[in-house]
């Protein structure tokens, strides 16, 4: 809802166009694809990869033929690799009620959608569509740049809030980390919680002693670095009904950010809710985690400005992703605990944020990015290498392709011609990204799918 992704063609079944416009001879392309997703679920929504059509008058950038397919839906494609690898679970894709006409695809021209859709008449639609599946509590809100923010309704009282943050001494990055999440976090139920892992540091222990006279728990962890054993056991002592993840190296800056992220973790079909993460030069750092880049998972948008915009408006609009990082992941503790936490066993270190992500997909709730959530991040601050450290990675490596092998084909929020070998100094240097126009027409990377 937050961008109008509609191309300009739809292709539609004639009896279900039928039954969702009945009277309502003027009805939109957007009125009607969300009217769709009301009667039958998004599962019954997909998008061609390849060109359908060529606007008259069009730049190379927008060449191609004309062709209508039926094509599967993302939903389903992800539904269909999800349980090849969780054979015993099912998960059906949703589909007509039996007895439907499903009748021929007919093809529905529309208008450009800046011309058929003011902004205003966009939310109009949305306002509509958001009153008849009873979220009219639900609040939007324009972007100058055209952007629809959707308030999702917090609940009154606030929720508890637990944040976790692991650390092992490094008082330089933990004094400015928790300063800045009790100074610019602007949500008033709040308890915070150190997972400690051995520190020994004099200044730490002092540090310590401070923060608990301040209320701050500190729960110790010994043994070797363990970060998804850590927040667990820190998770399994937390009171609050949602819990952020936050690592000691990530700094917040702007009030609201946890507010923009509790909104979207508390609603029942999502999981697992990350933020915008910039790095010491004001680059991204993490939007979103790619499946399959490398062969494994990688950020998205790493390295770009600050304030691009991203593949189809993907850093200025909450969206659905396959995984978000730990280094700032907020989620509802009953559905943390529900799919059994962070895997320690086999993601001690790495992938472990995006093995829950997964998971928690599995189980039915989905992963999203809020980019209205903006924080520092100083990745890698507090980690250091060694060949205990790489044999370690290896073998996190294996268990990851072995459990998740099957999705590391394709990124299902991704378009298929997005080449997940390609890094993204490659494309800053090929020019893909111009700052002052968005990313080039003519270039072949982006997403598939509408920012949700």
């Amino acid at each position: 809802m937050a961008v109008d992704w509609l191309g300009p063609v739809l292709a539609l079944r004639r009896t279900s166009f039928l039954q969702i416009a009945g009277a309502d001879a003027e009805i939109s392309a957007l009125e009607a694809v969300l009217r769709i997703a009301e009667r039958y679920d998004v599962g019954a929504i997909g998008h061609l990869p390849g060109i359908a059509s060529v606007q008259i008058g069009a730049d190379v950038g927008d060449a191609g033929v004309r062709s209508l397919a039926r094509v599967p839906s993302p939903v389903r494609e992800r539904d269909r690799v999800r349980d090849q690898v969780f054979p015993a679970r099912s998960h059906p894709s949703p589909q007509p009620s039996p007895g439907r006409e499903r009748g021929p695809v007919g093809e529905v021209e529309t208008s450009s959608p800046q011309k058929e859709h003011s902004l205003d008449r966009r939310l109009a639609i949305l306002r509509r569509h958001l009153d008849r599946t009873g979220r009219a509590e639900t609040e939007l809100a324009r972007e100058p740049d055209g952007i629809v923010v959707v308030l999702h309704p917090l609940p009154d009282p606030l929720p508890l809030v637990s944040v976790i943050v692991p650390t092992r001494d490094r008082v330089d990055l933990l004094r400015p980390c928790l300063e800045s999440l009790r100074t610019q976090t602007g949500w008033p139920n709040l308890e915070i919680l150190v997972a400690d892992n051995d520190s020994g540091a004099p200044e730490t222990r002092a540090y310590f002693r401070v923060l608990e006279g301040e209320g701050v728990r500190i729960v110790d962890c010994p043994g070797p670095f363990d970060f998804a054993g850590m927040n667990n056991a820190a998770a399994a002592l937390a009171q609050g009904a949602v819990l952020a993840f936050v690592n000691n190296d990530v700094e917040a800056f702007a009030p609201g950010w946890l507010g923009r992220m509790v909104r979207e973790a508390l609603r029942p079909e999502v999981g697992a809710v990350g933020a915008k993460l910039l790095d010491g030069a004001g680059r991204i750092q993490h939007g979103g985690i790619v499946l399959g880049t490398g062969g494994l998972a990688t950020h998205a948008h790493r390295h770009f400005p600050g304030d691009a915009p991203g593949y189809g408006m993907r850093l200025q609009a909450t969206h659905a992703v396959s995984a978000v990082t730990a280094a700032c992941l907020v989620v509802e503790a009953r559905k943390f605990r529900a799919v059994g936490g962070f895997d320690a066993e086999h993601f001690a270190v790495d992938f472990n944020d995006v093995d829950l992500c997964l998971r928690l997909d599995a189980a039915g709730h989905r992963t999203l990015v809020a980019p209205g959530a903006v924080l520092h991040h100083h990745e890698g601050a507090s980690r250091k290498r060694s060949q205990e450290a790489e044999s370690r990675h290896a073998r996190e490596v294996a268990a990851f392709q072995r459990r998740w092998g099957p999705l590391l084909a394709q990124d299902p929020h991704y378009h298929p011609a997005f080449d997940p070998n390609l890094s993204t100094h490659a494309r800053l240097r090929a020019g893909w990204f111009d700052r002052s126009t968005g990313p080039s027409a003519v270039r072949r990377f982006g997403p598939s799918r509408s920012p949700t």
